[in-house]
């Protein structure tokens, strides 16, 4: 099974989990308080920086953040249509910066240090009696992990499209996608239920 996670010793890699995590929602404040485009574009470079520093290859860095730019891009030409130009581009620039620095943050963090960080995070919610910390660590490391697993699918699905000679539409891609999707969630759902991983309080 494929993982977001790349080796490395860089300074994000350093970076304990938990200062990464509220630097990403920090970021993510000041992205969409401020409208002021200069900022906003001196911010992005700085995330693509940061991106940069992992350690990936241009190409690999490519592969992982197009399918998500894309629908910034979509976004974003919505914006245009209901907004002025400015509107737009800020619209853009936020959600590319936010975009590339949680990939980096993904990048340099391991999924059980994901796990452990969000569950000690979501331990004051226990007291609501609402949410089980452990729960919400293990939904957030099962997103993580079957990131690049559902984007491998996309494009082994739109390969087989295009040796048929069939030309590739969202609509016949994203369907046997959602299908495939919800039966390994079904079965990881079955096999965490029949290990006793989660433990509610009937």
């Amino acid at each position: 099974m494929q993982s977001l996670y790349v080796e490395g010793n860089s300074a994000l890699h350093r970076l304990s989990p938990r200062a990464k995590i509220f630097s990403l929602f920090l970021l993510g404040v000041v992205l969409f308080l401020g409208d002021n485009l200069p900022l906003l574009a001196i911010v992005t470079l700085l995330t693509a920086l940061t991106y940069r520093s992992i350690g990936l290859s241009l190409k690999e860095s490519a592969v992982r953040l197009r399918p998500i730019l894309l629908t910034i891009v979509i976004v974003a030409l919505f914006t245009l249509i209901v907004s002025p130009w400015h509107v737009a581009l800020a619209t853009l620039l936020r959600l590319t910066a936010l975009m590339m620095f949680a990939a980096a943050v993904t990048a340099t963090t391991t999924i059980t240090q994901f796990m452990d960080e969000i569950t000690v995070l979501a331990r004051p919610l226990e007291r609501t009696g609402w949410v089980k910390a452990d729960d919400i660590g293990l939904a957030v490391g099962l997103v993580l992990r079957f990131v690049p697993e559902i984007i491998a699918r996309y494009h082994a699905i739109s390969e087989a499209h295009a040796a048929r000679g069939l030309k590739v539409r969202p609509v016949t891609v994203l369907t046997p996608l959602i299908i495939l999707t919800l039966r390994d969630a079904d079965n990881i759902a079955a096999a965490i239920d029949a290990r006793g991983i989660r433990r509610h309080v009937s």
